[in-house]
């Protein structure tokens, strides 16, 4: 197996922990909308949204209506943020070993436009990161191919070398196939007992690690 030589993210349900049900519900309120007419909206025109074919107020006033105020649009997407950025703490404090020790790392996201602006200004730590891939910046969403390619060269590592780790597996097998090794996370103490398993343990360890 290849000396893994840099590490990719994935960032919602990896860096962070699962969507806050309280900001859901604030949603809701600024919204006006029902369980149902919230919910659907918002995963029917997601995949579009995190694809970069629709922008955030685009996307807003297909769930919420046309008419909706500039104060409710900055809202929705300030919540949209919130809702998604419960932090992993786990999980970041393992990042910034890694980036303490010179180690290589990325993000790679399904991420929309006002998302990833909102989450780069509200943590600073993001710029640690070698490198970042957002969906919406490409036009291209995981699981395609080519957004592993542009992750694998901007992290300036063959795609042999990188591990990466998403909460989906249709994604963590698209790396693989893409050249990459992959785990899907689902919880810190089975993420931790999958990269002992996997002979992975010297980069839980980075104090051992030599810089690439």
């Amino acid at each position: 197996m290849p000396q893994i030589r840099a590490v990719l993210f994935d960032f919602g349900k990896v860096l962070t922990l699962a969507p806050d049900p309280r900001v859901w519900e604030q949603m809701r309120t600024i919204s006006h909308l029902s369980e149902e007419e919230l919910h659907d909206g918002y995963w029917k025109y997601r995949d579009d949204y995190d694809a970069g074919i629709l922008t955030g107020d685009e996307y807003w006033r297909l769930i919420a209506g046309e008419s909706i105020s500039a104060d409710v649009l900055r809202d929705l997407k300030a919540a949209d943020v919130a809702l998604w950025t419960q932090m992993n703490q786990p999980m970041l404090q393992w990042v910034a070993a890694l980036h303490q020790h010179g180690f290589r790392t990325g993000i790679l996201s399904n991420m929309p436009d006002a998302m990833a602006e909102g989450i780069v200004a509200q943590f600073d730590w993001i710029a640690n990161f070698h490198h970042t891939v957002w969906s919406y910046a490409l036009k291209l969403r995981k699981p395609q191919p080519e957004i592993y390619a542009v992750a694998a060269e901007g992290l300036k590592t063959p795609p042999a070398d990188i591990l990466f780790i998403d909460d989906k597996p249709e994604n963590t097998e698209a790396a693989e196939a893409f050249g990459m090794q992959a785990i899907v996370y689902e919880n810190h103490d089975d993420f931790i007992a999958e990269m002992r398993s996997r002979g992975f343990s010297y980069l839980l360890e980075p104090e051992s690690i030599v810089s690439a």
